[in-house]
């Protein structure tokens, strides 16, 4: 460990990674920088997207099996996924998916006291409103809870809770991450700001004259509440990384490789600020 780790030791590092769907590979890229920068992070927290890649590093901090898993799940390979549901409180069961969560975290049904870094992710009491965290018990089941898009996936029991995504709440948990111990936090958001999303991402849509159908106006709802409560957050945050990520769409799994460049290439613009506030 050369002296600027050794300076970096003197704060506990948190990692707090918010939700985007398919903009969350970005947070590959930017864990890929700070892995290779020598950024040591000791505790994670994530959202939805955030919660999977937070758990699939605080795992084994294995990046690049990260990135072969998420070059290998584009949007054609995760549509027999979607598996249809006859309940009522969402158009997905999600049970397909989970396999999918499970070998992108690093195969088998893991629980949280085996992850190699201190993790927590976090749900919706849709009942309540509550955030709920979770970092015990089977981490597949807590991340399946964390990404849970209310009326897109059903919700899942936990205890005596029904639970849905996350982001309703906490769509980038810094506080979360603050609360575990750690003393300087990294929080890394994916979630762009809407006028700009709308500017890029849906120009298509706008040009061909076509109308939002229902599952963009559900995402398109969605995010826009967690962009205004992101904002709020990343202010308690001590170094803020935002991927420019406003021109892909939710869906956009099959353009991995450009989103987790993109996480990288913010990184290694926050880079010499966070070694910076961390020589302090």
């Amino acid at each position: 460990m050369n002296e600027a780790q050794t300076r970096t030791r003197k704060k506990k590092i948190g990692l707090a990674l918010g939700g985007g769907a398919a903009r969350g590979l970005a947070h590959v890229g930017v864990l890929d920088v700070l892995k290779e920068e020598g950024i040591p992070i000791d505790l994670i927290a994530g959202t939805s997207a955030g919660a999977i890649v937070g758990a699939a590093y605080a795992r084994n901090r294995d990046t690049d099996h990260m990135i072969k898993e998420a070059l290998d799940a584009n949007w054609k390979k995760m549509a027999p996924l979607i598996d249809p549901s006859l309940l009522k409180s969402g158009f997905v069961k999600g049970n397909k998916i989970l396999s999918l969560i499970k070998s992108f975290v690093g195969g088998g049904d893991i629980n949280f006291s085996e992850l190699e870094i201190p993790f927590a992710c976090v749900a919706t009491d849709i009942d309540t409103g509550e955030e709920v965290v979770i970092n015990s018990g089977s981490v597949a089941d807590a991340l399946r809870a964390s990404i849970s898009l209310p009326g897109i996936f059903t919700v899942v029991k936990r205890g005596d809770r029904y639970l849905v995504d996350g982001g309703l709440t906490t769509p980038v948990p810094v506080d979360v991450v603050r609360q575990m111990g750690a003393d300087f936090i990294i929080a890394v958001s994916v979630n762009p700001e809407v006028a700009g999303r709308v500017g890029k991402a849906y120009q298509h849509r706008a040009e061909e004259h076509k109308a939002p159908n229902i599952l963009q106006v559900m995402m398109q709802s969605f995010y826009i509440t967690a962009y205004s409560l992101a904002q709020h957050t990343l202010e308690h945050a001590d170094s803020v990384i935002e991927p420019d990520v406003s021109h892909f769409s939710v869906s956009d799994f099959n353009k991995a490789q450009e989103l987790i460049e993109h996480g990288r290439v913010a990184a290694r613009k926050a880079i010499p600020e966070i070694k910076r506030l961390l020589s302090i």
